[in-house]
């Protein structure tokens, strides 16, 4: 069977630098840092008190107020970056299969917020269960996708992919493959997490997982320097349209880019720490390689998971090297994660779309606040330091690691009619 060409035709992103793709992609290009104070909850006797908030959020201002007090962050989120992304592939359901259009959602985590407020209320009570009846279908990771596919009357495939940090990605793979077998013509794909409060801050915290360069928020994500203590917790979501070329074209459809490959491995290491070898990681991008049937040599952009924590970073430029050889020295490398923070489950969609924009307008997001050299890191490797690179750039891998040992890799590609 001759699988199908599969393009992304819409885009949508909330995020804690830009609340819409082109804000997105301007505090990209910019190098803007995301970090400040957190607001949500008091933090004075947390450990980390700052992260990637969305600045000025207001779910009434996007959705229905009655709709909103009904549903999770996390679900706000996935509506808002979707509807984006809708309008901007010019989608008018009305005139297409519905049947044959799908949500496939990723989310690390999903409703904590609903699930912290229930629990306390109920601690806080006198041990009779008052819970709110949304508790449980505000909570779960698969309402994402549910409220997307209701909103817009999509009842195709529909479901969503828990792997941590790696969800989002897993979900566009599943999508890509969902459209290139022929089981789909469209699938609305990404990721969505919402972890700023006491729950989630705590919880990484106990881990020691977080940076807590309280002094310094802004500079405090700063992937492959020395002195980089632990990822910054970010929130947000991102969407990307995926279809089939035959139907986007038949509809006349703008096109950003060609999704051409996956590939999803394990570590099968640690519940936390990555391989010290990058191991999975290396297999990963091998397998998304084999997937595009492409070559090392034909990579230009490798956007890396790149936490800013002091075993990751080592490790996934380690199996870069290891896999890429020389031509490992002619990549540009970044971790847009230095501007976002790290949205957990929506990671890999933001960063996608990241991928995708740097396909399209030719310019390298930069990884900011790189101040001092990690002897235990290559130095040979173009890193993309603290200034967007302009490059033309054909082909884009972008990688996501989860807690787990889970592991995804994407590959997109400049469009060629």
């Amino acid at each position: 069977m001759e699988l199908k060409r599969v393009v992304v035709t819409g885009l949508g992103a909330l995020t804690p630098i830009g609340k819409t793709v082109p804000e997105y992609w301007e505090g990209l290009v910019n190098g803007v840092s995301g970090a400040a104070p957190m607001t949500r909850f008091n933090t004075e006797k947390f450990k980390t008190k700052f992260a990637c908030e969305v600045k000025d959020f207001v779910a009434e201002d996007y959705l229905d107020k009655k709709e909103a007090r009904k549903i999770d962050p996390f679900v706000q989120y996935a509506l808002v970056s979707t509807a984006e992304a809708v309008a901007d592939a010019g989608l008018d359901f009305e005139k297409l299969d519905t049947n044959r259009i799908g949500v496939i959602w990723g989310s690390g985590i999903g409703g904590l917020k609903t699930f912290l407020d229930e629990i306390m209320n109920f601690a806080n009570g006198d041990g009779t269960p008052r819970l709110n009846p949304f508790f449980i279908p505000r909570m779960i990771i698969d309402i994402a996708p549910g409220h997307i596919s209701m909103k817009y009357g999509l009842r195709g495939p529909n479901f969503s992919c828990v792997s941590a940090c790696a969800s989002s990605t897993n979900a566009l793979i599943d999508a890509f493959n969902y459209i290139r077998l022929g089981k789909s013509d469209v699938i609305v794909s990404g990721g969505s997490e919402a972890i700023l409060n006491e729950a989630g801050i705590g919880g990484f915290n106990a881990m020691h997982a977080l940076s807590t360069r309280n002094d310094d928020p802004q500079t405090a994500s700063r992937p492959f320097d020395k002195d980089r203590d632990g990822f910054v917790a970010g929130e947000g979501a991102g969407t990307i349209i995926l279809e089939s070329l035959e139907h986007a074209q038949a509809r006349g459809a703008k096109i950003y880019a060609e999704m051409v490959g996956g590939g999803m491995s394990a570590d099968a290491n640690h519940i936390t720490a990555p391989h010290p070898e990058g191991l999975g990681a290396r297999l990963v991008m091998k397998s998304a390689l084999e997937d595009a049937g492409l070559k090392t040599t034909d990579i230009d952009y490798i956007n890396v998971h790149g936490t800013s924590t002091p075993l990751g970073d080592i490790s996934e430029t380690t199996a870069i090297v290891d896999l890429f050889g020389e031509h490992a020295y002619q990549l540009n490398i970044s971790s847009t994660k230095s501007m976002t923070g790290h949205l957990l489950g929506a990671a890999g969609a933001i960063e996608s779309i990241a991928s995708i924009l740097a396909i399209k307008n030719g310019i390298i997001p930069p990884t900011i606040n790189h101040f001092t050299d990690d002897p235990a890191i290559d130095q040979k490797l173009n890193l993309t330091f603290n200034k967007a690179q302009k490059r033309d750039v054909k082909y884009a891998l972008s990688n996501t690691f989860g807690f787990g040992g889970h592991n995804a890799s994407v590959i997109f590609k400049k469009f060629e009619g």
